[in-house]
């Protein structure tokens, strides 16, 4: 409830009026001893696609929720060894996200597939059954993205709702879902199944968290849309950097209208990236055990050299030189280091 208050915050509805809509305060959403009730959480949903004005608030929603969605199972999962046994342990965690709707995972001889299943029969009813079963769809295909770090499509998918809007979903879950089927359903190649988790993700993960020094504050002011754009991009860009396209979407404000608004801020979009690539490219390097390749992928370059290019743009430095330097630095007792 705390990341959906935010993710509202972020959409410009201040954090106090979607409480107060729900009559909650804020002494009770920091409460840890006394829980939301199921009327609680349901009023907050309720009044977060209505004061958004937005349908597919649950499938945006989980769309900004990459990195934490794989904080979600994150423990857990690293005692797994394939993606296959990781996805198995999650599905058997669902109740802990949703009450409403439990996840099976089937194994076919060339495909996987991950089955979402409402549990009251009369689940179309239930708006936040609904908004819960487009979460859970998009929370499924970032684990995976996390467990390999790499973009996984799904082969084939299908969603037991009327979809109003499909071409959103198909941008989102990367592959354009049948609608109205018999059942709600991801299917993924089934030579994933037995890839080993890459576990350095989980350090990766935590020092974009670090990195982006954002608190989920649900009493923090409204920021610049440059602000919350800088910070979603850092925290979400850990497969190559987010397009315009589809950070104007999760925000439901049009491409054009995001640029004119940063213009007014003094900014550009390409500005806004550009920067978020170099502190994060000053980060690993800083960490120390990523290679520059890895870094370079990890920032959306499809060659080295022209991530090489780049950084040399920014910092007058190769990245072997920079973390030398760095290193040399940080070895010299007394330096005060001072990050670019």
């Amino acid at each position: 409830m705390f990341s959906l208050v935010a993710h509202a915050a972020q959409r410009d509805i201040p954090a106090g009026l979607l409480l107060r809509s729900s009559n909650i305060t804020f002494e009770e959403m920091h409460d840890l001893s006394a829980p939301l009730s199921t009327k609680q959480i349901s009023d907050i949903w309720l009044n977060a696609i209505r004061l958004t004005k937005d349908n597919l608030f649950g499938l945006h929603f989980g769309e900004s929720l990459q990195l934490a969605a794989l904080g979600v199972v994150g423990e857990i999962i690293k005692t797994s060894e394939t993606v296959g046994d990781a996805l198995i342990s999650a599905a058997r965690l669902t109740h802990l996200i949703s009450e409403t709707i439990r996840l099976e995972v089937i194994k076919m001889d060339q495909y996987f597939s991950v089955l979402f299943i409402p549990i009251d029969k009369n689940w179309r009813q239930d708006v936040v059954t609904v908004q819960m079963l487009d979460l859970l769809l998009v929370l499924v295909i970032h684990e995976l993205d996390g467990l390999m770090l790499q973009k996984l499509s799904p082969t084939w998918a299908s969603h037991a709702g009327a979809l109003t809007k499909p071409t959103e979903y198909e941008r989102v879950l990367r592959c354009r879902p049948e609608t109205s089927a018999d059942s709600t359903e991801l299917r993924f190649d089934n030579t994933f199944w037995n890839e080993r988790i890459i576990t350095s993700n989980y350090q990766h993960q935590k020092l974009l968290l670090e990195q982006a020094g954002i608190t989920l504050s649900i009493d923090s002011k409204q920021s610049r849309l440059a602000d919350r754009i800088s910070n979603y991009l850092t925290c979400n860009s850990y497969m190559g950097m987010i397009m315009l396209e589809d950070i104007a979407s999760n925000f439901a404000i049009s491409p054009r209208t995001l640029q004119r608004r940063l213009r007014q801020e003094g900014i550009s979009f390409q500005q806004l990236t550009d920067e978020v690539r170099k502190t994060q490219a000053l980060a690993y390097l800083q960490e120390g055990s990523y290679l520059a390749k890895e870094i370079s992928y990890l920032l959306g370059y499809n060659e080295l050299s022209a991530f090489t290019r780049t950084f040399k743009r920014w910092t007058g430095q190769t990245p072997a030189a920079y973390r030398q330097n760095f290193l040399n630095c940080k070895l010299k007792p007394g330096k005060i280091i001072e990050i670019i």
